[in-house]
């Protein structure tokens, strides 16, 4: 690619701009890192890339606290029933509550989901959607023997704040400060013809995913337009058009203190990008599928939505996104508690998908779902207490759905994958699950060792096939 094209001037420029915001950055806070040259080196190849204009989106699904998912995904066929029905006791759902499922790569296997998800069941037997089994944080891959020497064993773990940072970070060693998310948007954020609005949005405020040494994720809400314009901006009453007038006079002032100017800059660009946001969220196409108002966990699934049709409008082909739901850390009633959870999950994610439907993109918006941990086998009394190995969700219109990937355990006490008391060691790990997802969207097979540190460890990056195969 020559000097003189297009592209290769855009990314010249950009790369500029980028620099000098790195200086101010290291002027402000001292922060420096070579990682930012190899993400810019790393941008420059993505522009080689014939697709890497293509509109795609991933969207990430935090269910937090520790889903119960191995009462999400049951067996069916009646021996490995009866082996999960004698682990759980009390808390185990009974095998007529489940919906059956008809996985394609199952073999003789039979499953089962939690009575509540009868629209992800028709997702799944749809192939739009499908599971990954007893996947984790993992630094390598682990056995019992390892877990009893402690050997390379994630930090914190069976730690809520630990776990649910390692899985967005990918790097369970350590308490890491960007999030895999981040360092993949520090890579393709170039991509995006409009550099004012992030390619990472966030639904529930700040977040360890899409933390970037460069990118920062925008702060978008369930209301309105989605953007958090300053308080009466909208209202153009006598006070606050005298309100605007004078924050805009402070703004405008010519600051000679370099902290002083920064600040003002600051808060000048994100007054001018809520506003370009809220007009582009205004007038994108509008979303006529139902969702349940009354929860907002399903009104930040709308939110996305009407967020991602509006791509054209804020002019990128580029997005992550970040919604959390909580309350699955059940250590008591467990069972009423999860039901209500999953059917959240259930009407949200059914009704996303079907808006992606409704505006032409299901097959440019991936969702998957992340959670701290699974949860342990054996009853505290009423609930369960915190495990590692869980069971997660994909959707989308090119994932290779109808299939449960990685490998479903057996679910009696004391296997070889048992730590205690139905406390599995993952045998897939959240690197396997990110590559895809990662590769799907843009990155370039040379990224992943830097999206991804410890891949190498599960996967020979670049070759055949794919870690999991459920989206390449």
């Amino acid at each position: 690619m020559s000097e003189g094209t297009p592209s290769r001037r855009k990314f010249l420029k950009q790369l500029g701009v980028g620099c000098a915001h790195v200086g101010a950055t290291t002027l402000l806070s001292g922060i420096t890192n070579m990682g930012l040259l190899n993400a810019a080196a790393a941008a420059n190849q993505s522009w080689l890339n014939p697709n890497a204009n293509d509109y795609k989106a991933i969207v990430c699904v935090l269910l937090s606290g520790g889903n119960d998912s191995f009462n999400m995904l049951v067996p069916r066929n009646q021996s490995s029933y009866d082996e999960y029905a004698a682990s759980r006791t009390n808390i185990a759902l009974s095998r007529e509550s489940l919906l059956p499922i008809n996985p394609l790569n199952a073999g003789n296997k039979q499953f089962g989901l939690h009575p509540s998800l009868p629209k992800i069941q028709n997702l799944f037997e749809s192939e739009k959607l499908a599971f990954i089994a007893n996947i984790g944080a993992l630094v390598k891959p682990t056995s019992l023997q390892d877990f009893k020497t402690r050997n390379q064993l994630p930090f914190g773990l069976f730690s809520h704040s630990d776990q649910r940072t390692h899985w967005q970070t990918s790097v369970p060693q350590d308490r890491s400060a960007v999030g895999w998310g981040g360092r993949m948007a520090d890579i393709l954020h170039t991509v995006n013809e409009n550099q004012n609005i992030s390619m990472n949005i966030s639904l529930n405020g700040s977040n360890m995913f899409q933390r970037g040494k460069i990118v920062q994720s925008y702060s978008a809400n369930f209301r309105d337009n989605g953007s958090t314009l300053i308080n009466g901006f909208s209202n153009n009453n006598f006070y606050n058009t005298l309100k605007r007038q004078t924050l805009d006079d402070i703004l405008e002032q010519d600051y000679q203190n370099t902290l002083e100017k920064a600040y003002a800059n600051t808060i000048a660009g994100s007054k001018s990008n809520s506003i370009e946001f809220d007009s582009a969220i205004a007038s994108g196409i509008p979303i006529t599928t139902e969702f349940d108002e009354s929860d907002q966990f399903s009104r930040r699934m709308l939110m996305t939505a009407r967020i991602i049709a509006a791509n054209n409008n804020l002019n990128v082909s580029k997005q992550t996104f970040f919604i959390q739901l909580g309350g699955f850390d059940n250590h008591d009633t467990n069972l009423e508690d999860h039901a209500a959870q999953m059917s959240k999950v259930d009407n949200a994610l059914h009704s996303f998908y079907s808006a992606m439907e409704e505006v032409g993109m299901a097959d440019q918006v991936t969702t998957f779902t992340i959670s701290d941990f699974g949860r342990k086998l054996v009853t505290n009394g009423d609930g369960t207490d915190h495990a590692w190995g869980g069971n997660v969700m994909v959707m989308g219109g090119e994932v290779k759905g109808k299939k449960i990937y990685g490998q479903y355990p057996d679910l009696y006490l004391g296997s070889p994958l048992d730590t205690d008391g139905g406390r599995f060691i993952p045998t897939t790990s959240t690197d396997e699950y990110f590559a895809e997802l990662a590769l799907w969207f843009g990155a370039a097979p040379n990224d992943l060792s830097y999206i991804l540190p410890n891949l190498p460890n599960f996967w020979n990056i670049g070759s055949t096939p794919a870690p999991l195969g459920f989206l390449i």
